[in-house]
């Protein structure tokens, strides 16, 4: 049976007031989607990134983000490191909403495991990032038993206008 034809009409120009990017802005090439999303905007229209980073202002979390390893929590997945790691232009103003995950230690390590750059390490090297981590939890009251809330945030970025590359 064939497949049906695909049919992807772009948006007409000045059609619509927001344009979102949740976690991923980062990973355009502005350089091509800007114009696009300039084209679509319409007057006063904006475009907002939305990342989802754990809160690093708690201290069993800021010193997890030290003993993880790079390929279990990065620099765009903590907030004291996200802004600077997405690379975005103007000046860093914008809105976080808190909130929190519960988790256990086992589901939080059995999520990290799931990073694209857990899944790419030699076993070796897995293993003993994945055992840094359980150690380091086991070893903070917080989180050695049960179950705990692991701080997180969803930061809001506007580029304002686009032009201009200022964050509001």
């Amino acid at each position: 049976m064939p497949l049906p034809e695909c049919r992807s009409d772009p948006a007409a120009d000045a059609s619509v007031d927001a344009v979102l990017a949740g976690n991923a802005l980062h990973w355009f090439d502005m350089a091509i989607a800007g114009p696009e999303i300039a084209r679509v905007l319409a007057s006063g229209g904006v475009l907002a990134g939305l990342w989802n980073v754990m809160g690093d202002r708690v201290d069993w979390v800021a010193g997890l983000a030290r003993v993880r390893g790079s390929a279990a929590i990065g620099p765009r997945d903590t907030f004291s490191t996200w802004r600077a790691a997405t690379h975005l232009p103007g000046t860093p103003e914008q809105a976080e909403f808190p909130h929190g995950q519960r988790r256990t230690a086992d589901s939080l390590v059995a999520t990290l495991a799931t990073r694209a750059g857990m899944l790419v390490m030699p076993e070796s090297e897995r293993e003993a990032t994945l055992n840094r981590i359980r150690g380091f939890l086991a070893s903070r009251p917080e989180t050695a038993t049960g179950e705990f809330t692991l701080p997180m945030l969803t930061v809001c970025c506007a580029l304002l206008p686009l032009g201009n590359n200022r964050c509001r």
